[in-house]
């Protein structure tokens, strides 16, 4: 999600990763006002930030649908390609150890 800065006009005038005193309205990435602000503002390579922001949130999806299919026994985690498997326990230790200890972690946009 981003955070929308307006003028006195209500026209989208400036995009932030986080809430601010002039920016605390929440729009998603691929809202259409969004998208329209930033092919007046900005060039292809705000698109691809944008797209990098949306792949994020796809890995995250993709990760939990891969958790829920091996826990319905769907799928086994042995079946994937090996790196497929170092790469789903690290990050599954990672996400529980920032979720056991409350590790605070900022969004990375």
């Amino acid at each position: 999600m981003l955070y929308i800065e307006r003028d006195q006009d209500g026209e989208i005038t400036g995009l932030r990763n986080n809430p601010s005193a002039q920016a605390n309205e929440k729009k998603p990435v691929t809202d259409a006002e969004v998208l329209s602000f930033l092919n007046k503002k900005v060039g292809d390579e705000s698109f691809l930030h944008l797209l990098s922001l949306s792949d994020v949130g796809i890995i995250r999806i993709l990760e939990d649908l891969v958790e829920l299919l091996i826990k319905k026994n769907i799928l086994l985690l042995t079946e994937l390609p090996e790196e497929a498997q170092d790469k789903i326990k690290q990050r599954k230790m990672l996400r529980d150890k920032m979720y056991n200890q409350d590790i605070m972690v900022e969004d990375i946009l």
